[in-house]
């Protein structure tokens, strides 16, 4: 076995028991005209006993088969927004919603409630968190696998070219982007807008509680390094940006992981396949940021 598949299976062991996959429904609820793109809202049914919201937006001129970005909505403390954070945008995120930035590329946008947002929410987090570590579950494995399962559903569509398919997200949505992007290949592009957290200066910066509980995993630093698992996406596409403001990404970390990032794409033989563009701001998407991200989406997807 290739070591980058062995350090996978480990990195799915450390995620708990999950579901039984070999189910996958959708129903389609309605169908929305938005003006410059058509907006489909659906359930998917990722396995028995659970029902997953979620959006697909797609041009309206659109014909063949669509590349397609995998959008992950952030967490801001925002329960009730989730999914609609792609279709409305976000105080931090700028104006111009991405699903209506992507589809005027030509892009369709596919984005899920995660567990506990937009029409998942009812507990609360730290409840989540708790039930399900009694039943020997992870909250972000479940997080991660319901988007594992949104990739099943993707492939599912005549309308998808499954070759060039992305993510990308802000805060949380970063964050599920570059974990996807390590446990799954089938995603091409990964891009990560304030999601870049070195978990160990993270803890030197005593700031695990900037974080919400969604995101702890028992036992990952026994075994991996966040640049060991933003490793396993090598060599496929990566753009990275930041804030060197962001106190939930800690300067210092950033550091660490350009560095660590810089020389294992190099020595893939493709360092112009990694990016970390830094910005002198905080926690938000800058005009600048937005630009980077259109601009590798439209180089490399």
């Amino acid at each position: 076995m290739k070591s980058q598949d062995m350090k996978r299976q480990k990195l799915f062991s450390l995620l708990g028991d999950l579901p039984n996959s070999n189910f996958l429904g959708v129903t389609a609820v309605n169908e929305v005209d938005k003006g410059n793109y058509v907006l489909e809202c659906l359930l998917l049914e990722p396995y028995e006993n659970e029902r997953v919201p979620a959006y697909f937006a797609r041009p309206k001129e659109a014909s063949g088969r669509l590349p397609v970005v995998l959008f992950n909505h952030s967490h801001g403390g925002q329960y009730s927004v989730g999914k609609t954070e792609m279709i409305q945008s976000s105080a931090y995120l700028q104006p111009t919603s991405y699903a209506e930035q992507l589809t005027s590329m030509g892009y369709g946008v596919f984005c899920i409630d995660m567990l506990g947002f937009g029409e998942r929410r009812g507990k609360t987090e730290s409840e989540i968190f708790k039930e399900l570590l009694w039943k020997g579950q992870v909250m972000w494995g479940r997080m991660i696998f319901d988007n594992i399962r949104a990739l099943d559903y993707l492939e599912t569509r005549e309308d998808v070219d499954t070759s060039r398919i992305a993510t990308l997200g802000m805060s949380m949505g970063g964050l599920m982007a570059w974990w996807l992007s390590a446990l799954d290949e089938r995603v091409k592009v990964c891009i990560d807008i304030t999601g870049m957290v070195d978990a160990e200066t993270l803890v030197a910066n005593r700031g695990l509680d900037h974080h919400g509980f969604y995101s702890y995993v028992p036992g990952l630093l026994k075994y991996f390094r966040t640049s060991e698992i933003q490793s396993l996406i090598v060599p496929r596409y990566h753009l990275s940006v930041a804030g060197n403001h962001d106190r939930l990404t800690p300067f210092a970390g950033l550091q660490i992981i350009n560095e660590e990032m810089t020389a294992a794409y190099a020595q893939a033989g493709v360092p112009e396949h990694w990016q970390m563009v830094r910005f002198n701001c905080g926690h938000i998407e800058t005009a600048g940021m937005r630009a980077e991200v259109c601009r590798f989406l439209e180089k490399n997807l």
